[in-house]
């Protein structure tokens, strides 16, 4: 998506941000998303200016009265004065930007500017100016920035990691979002679900590349339909600025453990789309978790999708990833929450993905749900991934990009018409009795059938008799070369 100049200037940018002392890639990523969004404050502001002057209305500059806080005016200062006036001055003026009670104010109060030397904000600011931003469209924009933080190749605290794009997109796909949708991710990290979402709502309300959404439509959409929430502080200032960069200019992101009952708290009964890969490492303190969970347990991952289904409204739909012990796991617990799942709502898909898919993060294999809230299950769709389009080993090379995820789509577009009851291939649907029959297991393994090849092998006394012939050749070969 991005060109490979683009790529190499923010590759360029990286390098100087490790050789500058900014090691982490969490911290990397948050001060260049400042520096990102400085240099986007001024372009927007511009753009507002040109558009009132058009049509004859008022504007009101937000660097009335702040002049030296615009980008094309402090980034030519020297070195000398440039980091004392970007850190005392226009960082304060950038974080205190929005209404008194806008989130990014409220979570912009701890953040910290921390480039540490003049000369590596001078050099990175030189890298930005390269990128010629201010020309990029929103699109281009939005994939400059999802490039940035695709480089976050550590894992986070509780088993955080980023989800890659393409399977958000196939996991976006197969809940698709419309324009009145509420849509929600409770642990939204980095914001990669809520983007996803967002675009794929743009592009389905497009007419010959043309918006068909009213303005009061586009509003409600970018005010009122996105939701995410995250207990990092840090990660919830990045998701704040990845949907500010793709156009959504009141993200809806909180900060908050939302299996606890401290607030912000997840409402009932209240979102049509949950997406979400939620931290499924280790367990919670059990003085922490909610009263509103039934299921006992402190393992996060069952108490997400108990979480989940709580959020949803009626005839909401989920697509979650999992790993994949909540397939099979014996516990109560687990048990418990698989038949929720099963009962309570429609489970309409289990994807089971190769153990692959997350490295270098992680080796875990992981499996995506997709359930609708509010009718009970007649027959569980599954499909065996085998590729997503990249190789499975820590290199995750580029491939195709795609893998089986084409073909999932399709097959569970079209799943109640084809006939899926062989299981020797990678999909086949499994009715609800058998599933109880079974504890509620959900592993592709308990029902796929394995096809097996006979194998001939030829006689012994045939490979013998080669042998010896392969033998002589081998002795009149050597015999043929003294001479």
């Amino acid at each position: 998506m991005l060109d490979s100049n683009l790529k190499s200037k923010i590759n360029k940018l990286w390098d100087k941000f490790w050789s500058g002392g900014l090691s982490n890639p969490i911290t990397a990523i948050e001060q260049m998303s400042y520096l990102i969004f400085m240099r986007k404050l001024e372009d927007e502001d511009n753009k507002k200016e040109q558009e009132a002057s058009f049509t004859g209305e008022k504007y009101k500059s937000i660097f009335k009265g702040h002049e030296d806080c615009k980008w094309s005016i402090w980034s030519t200062y020297p070195a000398e004065t440039i980091l004392n006036h970007v850190r005392d001055k226009v960082f304060p003026f950038m974080r205190n930007l929005g209404d008194g009670d806008s989130l990014y104010k409220e979570y912009m109060k701890g953040a910290n500017f921390g480039i540490p030397t003049a000369s590596l904000l001078i050099e990175a600011v030189n890298i930005i100016n390269d990128m010629h931003i201010k020309e990029q469209n929103q699109d281009t924009q939005g994939d400059l920035y999802e490039y940035l933080l695709s480089e976050l190749t550590t894992s986070g605290k509780n088993g955080q990691f980023r989800t890659p794009r393409h399977i958000i997109n196939m996991m976006v796909d197969l809940a698709d979002p419309k324009k009145d949708d509420k849509i929600l991710d409770p642990a939204c990290g980095t914001a990669g679900f809520l983007v996803n979402a967002y675009q794929h709502i743009l592009q389905d309300n497009k007419k010959d590349g043309v918006s068909i959404l009213t303005p009061k439509q586009k509003k409600i959409l970018d005010e009122d339909s996105i939701f995410g929430f995250d207990i990092d502080e840090t990660m919830t200032r990045i998701a704040l600025m990845n949907l500010m960069m793709h156009g959504i200019k009141k993200p809806n992101i909180q900060r908050g453990n939302t299996l606890s009952d401290s607030e912000p708290r997840i409402s009932d009964n209240t979102y049509d789309v949950v997406l979400a890969n939620p931290p499924f490492k280790g367990s919670l303190n059990e003085a922490e978790i909610s009263e509103r969970f039934r299921v006992k347990t402190t393992k996060t991952e069952l108490l997400y999708l108990e979480l989940m289904f709580h959020a949803l409204a009626p005839s909401g739909r989920c697509a979650v990833i999992v790993p994949e012990g909540v397939l099979f796991g014996n516990s109560n617990a687990h048990k418990q929450v698989r038949e929720m799942l099963l009962t309570k709502c429609r489970l309409d898909a289990v994807i089971s993905m190769p153990s692959g898919v997350f490295k270098p993060y992680a080796g875990v294999s992981t499996a995506i749900l997709f359930f609708t809230k509010g009718e009970p299950t007649e027959k569980v769709w599954f499909y065996k991934m085998e590729s997503d389009g990249y190789s499975l080993d820590d290199k995750r090379t580029f491939i195709d990009g795609q893998g089986d995820i084409p073909d999932i789509l399709e097959r569970f577009e079209n799943r109640k018409k084809e006939d899926s009851k062989d299981r020797k291939k990678k999909f086949f649907s499994i009715q609800v009795g058998e599933i109880k029959e079974k504890d509620w297991d959900l592993s592709i393994s308990k029902y796929r059938e394995i096809e097996y090849e006979e194998v001939k092998y030829e006689k012994p006394e045939d490979l013998k008799k080669k042998i010896l012939e392969l033998e002589e050749d081998i002795i009149k070969g050597l015999k043929d070369l003294e001479i």
